[in-house]
């Protein structure tokens, strides 16, 4: 069923969000260059505290020739400093987890649900996350990577709804719109479950299965 507005009525955040992605130039192909929407993205304000809050916003990174897309949840107070995506300690723990999958983060696509740090690294909340959908879509759409990675419960979500669990979705082969997705857990879960932990061995194995599903595609 397709909700329908009614005279006068302003487009739900999501929507607004897609119409301010597809505001920005758009390259040959009818989507906007990836410059183009990280200049946008910028210039969001549609969440008033993560904006007045925030230091630089941080649309991701894109190597022209990525096939594999992580998806994170927001950027962290490195992040926030630097704008560029998992440059902190869970970036440093990516790195090393996508090297022993055979995965050069050179060569992978990253960013996260939200593109502004949220006050004290709190948990994304259900409307900022709404508010920000259209600019990871545009990005995915821009992107078309083979296989997209979801890191953490947030980023799970944004793909297959509130109240998904890793484990389940774990336990079997995931789609979304067409795409290959492999949902696993955050670097900052298995930093803090520590190098014994389940999160870390999860997390191992489930990047050697994306690297499977890209070799594959």
């Amino acid at each position: 069923m397709t909700a329908r507005r009614g005279p006068g009525q302003a487009p739900p955040p999501e929507a607004q969000g897609a119409q301010e992605a597809q505001g920005a130039q758009p390259a040959q192909d009818g989507h906007p260059s990836w410059e183009a929407l990280a200049e946008a993205v910028a210039g969001c304000t549609r969440c008033p505290e993560l904006a007045a809050a925030r230091t630089r916003v941080v649309p991701g990174r894109r190597p022209p020739s990525a096939r594999l897309l992580v998806v994170g949840e927001a950027p962290g107070a490195q992040e926030d400093a630097s704008g560029e995506p998992f440059v902190g300690r869970s970036g440093q723990l990516l790195d090393e987890v996508l090297a022993g999958a055979g995965l050069d983060r050179a060569q992978v696509a990253v960013t996260n649900t939200l593109k502004c740090r949220p006050p004290a690294n709190r948990k994304p909340r259900r409307a900022e996350t709404e508010r920000c959908r259209g600019w990871l879509r545009t990005q995915i759409a821009l992107l078309d990577p083979a296989v997209i990675v979801t890191l953490g419960g947030s980023a799970a979500e944004w793909f297959f709804g509130p109240g998904v669990r890793l484990g389940a979705l774990r336990a079997e082969p995931l789609t979304w719109e067409g795409r290959r997705v492999v949902a696993t857990y955050h670097p900052s879960a298995a930093i803090r479950w520590g190098p014994a932990g389940a999160p870390l061995a999860a997390l191992r194995e489930d990047l050697r299965t994306a690297a499977a599903l890209v070799a594959a595609a």
